[in-house]
């Protein structure tokens, strides 16, 4: 006769301790990305105060829904009444119509794609069958760019343009912070170029651009290039600032201590500076980072880049029954986009440091 042992279950209150410590761990991750909301409904399921929990749950999801269903309902009941050149303004139902019509005109462009390089490949296998292989072509499919394209072209820009206003800021800003010699001179420049828009500097950056970039890769158009040195220009200047004024405040213990020791400058920023000031320079890259997408639009919209800006432009231009509602899919994208950015550059700043500033 043979014994079988079954499987004990953990106490209860074990597992609800393990689901509480989940939860506590995975409050700050959810915050990070703006769903914090989810944390006291977790909590409500694991047993806790129901009371605090739903009182939570009114500040974090009852009331910011209630506030844009005010918005929606305000802006659904004045947009009939103002009259534009176009027609009326258009409504949330007559927006989200638009979104779904541009989404289609995506899947329906790359369904067009699809089809001509079925076509192409099968024109180029008859060729090789005919024994005429040196008439094959591969040709690039040269469709008109949708919305989802231009989303993409925009995203791009704009990361080229603030990687280099990083690179070029958080050395400067350190460099500002270690050195009143090099901060005194610098300072003269940074206080006479911050206040200056950047859509001043784009007749300048484009006659450069064309003057220097004479040959354009296919990857790399003029337009990207002078867009995103647009948002160079833009975005360098919170970062700068912030990390100067971050690594000029560290404390001077730590520096003696890397000058006792008789570390090198660049082991001294490493392992002394940088882990003091990662806080404020991820401020500051937040700072920037939206200073930039702010200014990509404007400067889409003059250097033609194909982008949302260029994309707002072209609609503005239009002037069909549609542009307005158009237009206004574009401005919701945007700020989505500008929020979307602002949660990653949040989660890398949380990875990062000890910050908990949001």
């Amino acid at each position: 006769m043979s014994i079988v042992s079954e499987p004990i279950a953990p106490p209860a209150g074990l597992r609800r301790e393990k689901f509480t410590r989940f939860i506590n761990r995975s409050s700050g991750v959810l915050a990070v990305f703006g769903l914090g909301f989810l944390t006291p409904l977790m909590k409500m399921a694991a047993g806790e105060n129901a009371g605090e929990q739903l009182r939570a749950l009114k500040f974090a999801l009852v009331i910011p829904l209630a506030g844009i269903l005010a918005f929606l309902a305000v802006w659904a009941m004045l947009a009939p009444k103002v009259q534009t050149s176009l027609g009326a303004i258009p409504g949330p139902a007559a927006v989200a119509e638009q979104a779904g019509v541009l989404f289609s005109d995506h899947v329906a462009e790359r369904q067009k794609a699809r089809e001509f390089y079925a076509r192409q490949e099968a024109r180029n296998a008859q060729l090789v069958a005919d024994g005429k292989a040196d008439q094959v072509k591969q040709r690039a499919y040269t469709g008109k760019p949708t919305y989802i394209d231009q989303i993409f072209t925009s995203l791009v820009t704009v990361g080229l343009g603030f990687l280099v206003a990083t690179l070029i800021a958080v050395p400067v800003g350190i460099a500002c912070g270690l050195s009143q010699t090099f901060s005194g001179a610098i300072n003269p420049l940074i206080q006479l170029f911050k206040p200056v828009s950047p859509l001043a500097w784009l007749p300048i950056v484009t006659m450069v651009v064309a003057a220097v970039y004479t040959n354009p890769a296919d990857w790399l158009p003029k337009s990207l290039v002078i867009s995103a040195i647009t948002v160079t220009l833009g975005s360098v200047w919170p970062t700068i600032i912030n990390t100067a004024l971050r690594v000029a405040s560290i404390d001077k213990a730590l520096v003696n201590v890397g000058k006792v020791l008789q570390l090198s400058t660049p082991t001294t920023i490493r392992k002394l500076v940088l882990p003091s000031a990662l806080p404020l320079i991820f401020t500051g890259l937040r700072l920037s980072l939206g200073v930039g997408w702010m200014v990509l639009i404007a400067a889409e919209m003059l250097a033609q880049n194909p982008g949302l800006g260029k994309f707002v432009w072209d609609e503005f231009q239009n002037g069909s029954s549609t542009s307005l509602a158009r237009i206004m899919v574009a401005v919701f994208t945007i700020g989505l986009i500008g929020f979307f950015l602002d949660r990653v550059m949040f989660a890398l700043q949380s990875a990062f440091t000890y910050s908990d500033k949001r």
